[in-house]
């Protein structure tokens, strides 16, 4: 018999996760089947509000994850690195920040489909800026449309962090991809940690999927047992909710 237990590999058409399971009698896991069951509660039929924080550091990452929530969810947070083709997209100066000049056209479409939807897009109004990627660096708090052109930024600022955590409270179902800021350095961590404490603080049902937010909630230090849960999916939970089929899942199922 063959058991998969690595939700993991899950999105990959490997032989020892695809073919394997065609060949040999086989069964989900207890890790697999709690992934799948967790994930879908955000997927399937989420309790609303519905609401999905987005980051790190590039939208072509999650292109296909935007497009499909905007369609499913009631309000998308962005922020991390991700948040500045937004904010470009908006008209607004992002100087040295990271940024996706080939998104931006994409991200306006975005905008507008959200609008069109109903859908809540929530970007930061105050960012944390520096010269530089380092611990040394002096951080400073501007207005998300007022970053100075020789400044980057990486955190969400304190203002930015008071409406994810409005948004998470009211909600039902959240799912978090991604850290809003450069959390690995303490001066450009408070976004993360905000965005953390809001789903620790939630009555509702958090999923901290990819392997960066699982990352950033163990550095920072919550209680994993805090949160509904963490997937060890990686890519292949950033791919389910894009609404993929995963061929690990599919194969398991027929």
């Amino acid at each position: 018999a063959f058991v998969s237990d690595g939700f993991g590999v899950v999105h990959r058409k490997q032989a020892s996760v695809y073919d394997v399971a065609q060949r040999l009698p086989h069964a989900a896991g207890a890790l697999v089947r709690l992934e799948v069951e967790s994930l879908r509660r955000a997927t399937d039929d989420p309790e609303r509000p519905y609401v999905v924080v987005l980051g790190g550091s590039k939208v072509s990452d999650k292109l296909g994850v935007i497009a499909n929530l905007i369609e499913k969810a009631d309000k998308l947070a962005i922020g991390g690195g991700m948040v500045f083709t937004f904010l470009k997209a908006q008209g607004h100066e992002v100087g040295r920040s990271l940024l996706e000049e080939d998104q931006v056209e994409t991200v306006k479409g975005y905008l507008a489909k959200a609008a069109e939807k109903g859908v809540e897009i929530v970007l930061p109004v105050d960012v944390v800026v520096a010269d530089e990627v380092s611990a040394d660096a002096e951080a400073q708090v501007v207005a998300a449309d007022a970053i100075p052109a020789d400044k980057m930024g990486l955190d969400i600022g304190p203002r930015s962090r008071e409406l994810f955590r409005e948004a998470i409270l009211g909600a039902r179902t959240i799912a978090w991809n991604g850290p809003v800021g450069v959390f690995e350095i303490p001066a450009f961590a408070e976004g993360t940690r905000a965005v953390a404490q809001a789903l620790v603080d939630s009555e509702g049902f958090s999923i901290v999927g990819g392997g960066d937010s699982a990352a950033a909630v163990r550095k920072l230090g919550f209680d994993e047992a805090a949160f509904g849960h963490i997937s060890t999916g990686g890519g292949a939970s950033l791919e389910f909710l894009e609404g993929k089929t995963l061929p690990g899942i599919a194969v398991l199922e027929d």
